[in-house]
């Protein structure tokens, strides 16, 4: 029985501190909600991040799901040079992160 409950302790431990999944969608699924209106256009949260740093670069952008809220993840490079990670609520375009990656 003691055998079990160490096993299980450090699994629940893992379990917890595991941070909640998300999901990236695919073009067909952020196409149709854009359309119905649930998700603003990823064109106008593209320019107002590359306004907030001129001369960046875009690597890379993509839609995920995340407990129930959609989140544009934008990567970009500085013109200095720095890896910028941002996160934007799809919903309004509010920004909810914005870290050197």
């Amino acid at each position: 029985m003691k055998r079990a409950i160490l096993f299980t302790a450090p699994l629940a431990l893992l379990l917890a501190a595991t941070p909640a999944a998300s999901r990236d969608l695919d073009q067909d699924e952020a196409l149709r909600l854009r359309r119905d209106g649930q998700i603003v256009p990823l064109e106008s949260l593209v320019r107002q991040t590359m306004a907030r740093y001129p001369g960046a670069r875009l690597l890379e952008a993509e839609l995920e799901e995340e407990d129930d809220h959609y989140i544009y993840e934008i990567e970009l490079l500085t013109a200095d040079g720095v890896a910028r990670e941002l996160e934007l609520d799809a919903r309004d375009g509010r920004l909810l992160k914005d870290e050197e990656d």
